[in-house]
């Protein structure tokens, strides 16, 4: 499976991984533990099978509107099928605009039954995970509230990349930061 994702300025990524460590000192379910080499904050846009040239003409479009600016709106949690916590980012036009193109792109060379509900517009979340784990209720309100620094207000996504699930390794797809 490949991921098409986007990645933070170096403001908002330094911020990530402060909360990533917040949360690892504090004994929670942290991406800090997450010791990959590729591991890195990121917003995640779409999953497919393969980047087909198709899909690469589309994303090579898309990436030429980097970068850009959104704006995070605070915490939010999942429960499905495991407990996410993540900082939310506000889906505004341009946001929208650039999920949907990257949407559009994987759905016209992939399969349907390939690809992730979760990542179709309308349904889609954009989020900065900050930490996930299979045990519900891991992250208690309270104790969040008093860990984690508040979000920047800004932050510019600035490189779109893929993350190939097969072989771990990534490719840089537009603007590097």
């Amino acid at each position: 499976m490949r991921t098409v994702e986007l990645l933070l300025d170096e403001e908002a990524d330094l911020a990530v991984r402060e909360a990533w460590r917040r949360l690892a000192d504090a004994g929670l379910p942290s991406q800090a533990r997450h010791r990959s080499p590729t591991n890195s904050p990121h917003l995640t846009l779409a999953a497919c099978p393969e980047l087909t040239t198709p899909i690469r003409w589309e994303l090579a479009e898309v990436a030429a509107a980097l970068p850009l600016p959104a704006r995070f709106t605070g915490v939010v949690r999942f429960e499905r099928p495991v407990s996410v916590l993540a900082w939310a980012l506000d889906l505004d036009r341009a946001l929208a605009g650039l999920h949907r193109r990257v949407w559009e792109a994987v759905v016209s060379d992939s399969a349907p039954e390939t690809l992730n509900p979760f990542h179709e517009p309308g349904r889609w979340s954009p989020h900065i995970t900050l930490g996930r784990t299979r045990r519900a209720g891991a992250f208690p309100d309270r104790r969040i509230r008093e860990l984690l620094p508040a979000p920047p207000p800004s932050v510019r996504l600035t490189t779109l990349r893929s993350y190939d699930t097969e072989t771990g390794t990534l490719e840089v797809l537009g603007p590097r930061s």
